[in-house]
């Protein structure tokens, strides 16, 4: 079980790096993710289920006894990122399948790896655990509804199928990991210890097969157009998310948990539900969101971290020369 740990501990060090190498590998043998993209949804469940089984009644009674931050850090994340995508499509004059996939990665919920980013940031993680939690919950009725609203003009947007389909993907796996850790608690420790890098993997292995399956256009003149895009949602997510935690009086930890919600996608989900209702094309946006915004991330999470800690070395220092 060390070696395990180890390796998960490995992987989540160097996620960024792999989901560069996954693209890599994708352009170079395309047959291999080419052969993945059928069974998206399911790694996708795989991802979603992990998350379940790190979750217990607790967490939803952590929310319900403090609601207010979570809804409004989530109300944020569901009205910042679909505008600006929406916005940031009619200003580089996005069409198609293009403008579709960049309204789907703004219309999902928080990414996972927001956590990551608030813990290392010093942010409130249970905060942004909270609002990842309740803005996947509300995925299956806020993401149809969005990219019927904001793309039905690119395209014919199937949102029944989307809304019961999301239910499958998203709910599903995440009640029955709430589920099982609820009745087994202590017993899932083990599992739990590997699970984040079983779904680290499964988010790998999506980008094989995204990249796979667009290995032919990702060089196009239109295509290269997202890549812009894509950095500004991500990064004007991020400062948007800041100012509202700001406006609305926030303690600077809880302002680090908002930021990183807000700017952050489950670029995954809207990577799978591009391959199953739209086009490969579609799904280009979610999976340079996936390697962009873990990069930002870091950046930000670590630069913050760095300048917290330089402003208490410089209270202690004056702190010491008064005394």
């Amino acid at each position: 079980m060390k070696q395990v740990t180890a390796a998960s501990k490995w992987v989540s060090k160097y996620f960024t790096l792999l989901v560069v190498v996954a693209a890599v590998f994708a352009f170079m043998v395309p047959a291999v993710g080419l052969a993945i993209v059928p069974y998206a949804s399911y790694l996708l469940m795989v991802v979603l289920f992990g998350m379940g089984l790190s979750l217990n009644v607790a967490d939803f009674k952590r929310i319900a006894k403090n609601p207010l931050p979570v809804i409004l850090g989530t109300v944020a994340h569901y009205v910042i990122m679909p505008s600006l995508a929406f916005l940031l499509v009619k200003l580089f004059h996005l069409e198609g399948a293009l403008a579709v996939g960049v309204i789907l990665v703004g219309s999902a919920p928080s990414g996972t790896s927001s956590n990551v980013m608030a813990f290392i940031a010093g942010g409130d993680v249970a905060l942004d655990v909270s609002i990842g939690v309740l803005s996947t919950l509300l995925a299956p009725v806020m993401l149809p509804l969005l990219v019927s609203f904001l793309a039905g003009s690119y395209i014919d947007v199937p949102a029944a199928a989307m809304f019961f389909n999301t239910i499958k993907i998203v709910l599903l796996p995440i009640v029955l990991g709430v589920v099982l850790h609820t009745f087994f608690g202590h017993k899932l420790d083990k599992v739990n210890q590997v699970t984040p890098m079983i779904s680290q993997l499964a988010i790998l292995t999506l980008i094989v097969a995204v990249f796979s399956a667009n290995h032919a256009t990702f060089t196009n003149a239109a295509t290269l157009l997202v890549i812009p895009v894509v950095m500004l949602h991500n990064l004007c997510g991020y400062a948007l998310g800041f100012v509202f935690a700001k406006a609305i009086k926030l303690d600077h930890a809880q302002q680090k948990a908002i930021t990183f919600e807000v700017g952050m996608q489950d670029s995954a989900l809207a990577a799978t539900l591009a391959l199953k209702f739209f086009t490969p094309q579609a799904a280009v946006a979610a999976t340079i969101f996936s390697i962009w915004h873990n990069l930002s991330g870091s950046v930000l999470a670590t630069w913050w971290k760095g300048r917290d800690e330089k402003a208490v070395k410089e209270v202690e220092a004056t702190t010491q020369s008064v005394a």
